[in-house]
């Protein structure tokens, strides 16, 4: 891979049904401003007005209006862009193409294998210029994102956004909740008269409950139960953690 620089904008292309969409959504959760299908005359503009040319993923295929292979690579050169390659087999790509029933772009009505040779003749020349290629023949989803992610997973400070909230379970599930924790088996304030007009929000309310002499046990089991989540959580590319805490 050619060396990147703080102001190296991403350009991504390849074979119809060899995963585009799915490489640009995972940049996207690594932090970049994706742009798919971009009309490829209009990209050297973009990065010039852009702050943050680092922060931009450009997707250009053979659907991309005025593509073609050696305006591509001027374009490539012209802003200094890291070119990603996307390929794949061409019995998965028949696969897929069958499995969705979409027409490949290069096909017309010809059969789908036609469209897949015509293009992969079309993009030899950029593939071979490609900075970095990525076969997804035999990639998961995961694949594909663990492979980002040690590519560019370094130039986007990886976080999780964590939300703590309460409920009660007789209005329901909180459609958000990632994790739900039933704690009605400790105190409940609602049977203090003294408590019963206040919330959760009065510190009278959490002192009470802190009396329940099960309160500080339960309170460590459940840290030592998130701790080692959350880090899987971050590597499967997750970004809010929503956890619920279902009273009466």
């Amino acid at each position: 891979m050619n060396e990147q620089t703080n102001q190296t904008p991403l350009i991504i292309t390849g074979l119809s049904g060899a995963g585009l969409s799915s490489v640009l959504k995972n940049l996207e959760d690594l932090g970049y401003e994706v742009f798919d299908n971009f009309p490829l005359s209009l990209v050297p503009a973009l990065i010039k007005d852009s702050p943050h040319p680092s922060t931009l993923a450009i997707s250009i295929d053979t659907r991309t209006r005025g593509f073609a292979p050696n305006k591509v690579l001027e374009t490539v050169k012209k802003i200094k862009a890291l070119l990603i390659y996307i390929t794949c087999d061409d019995a998965v790509l028949q696969k897929r193409f069958t499995e969705t029933r979409r027409r490949h772009p290069l096909a017309d009505d010809a059969p789908v294998s036609i469209g897949i040779a015509r293009e992969r003749d079309l993009l030899c020349q950029i593939k071979d210029k490609a900075d970095l290629t990525i076969d997804s023949s035999d990639l998961s989803v995961h694949d594909v994102r663990h492979i980002l992610e040690g590519h560019f997973g370094s130039r986007h400070e990886k976080t999780l956004s964590i939300s703590l909230i309460s409920f009660g379970f007789r209005h329901g599930l909180p459609r958000e909740a990632d994790i739900v924790m039933d704690v009605r088996f400790l105190k409940n304030p609602h049977w203090n008269k003294a408590l019963k007009p206040k919330t959760g929000l009065d510190a009278a309310v959490g002192d009470y409950i802190k009396t329940d002499p099960d309160f500080s046990g339960f309170i460590e089991r459940f840290q030592t139960l998130l701790e080692p989540l959350i880090p899987r959580y971050m590597e499967e590319g997750k970004h809010y953690l929503t956890i619920a805490i279902g009273c009466t």
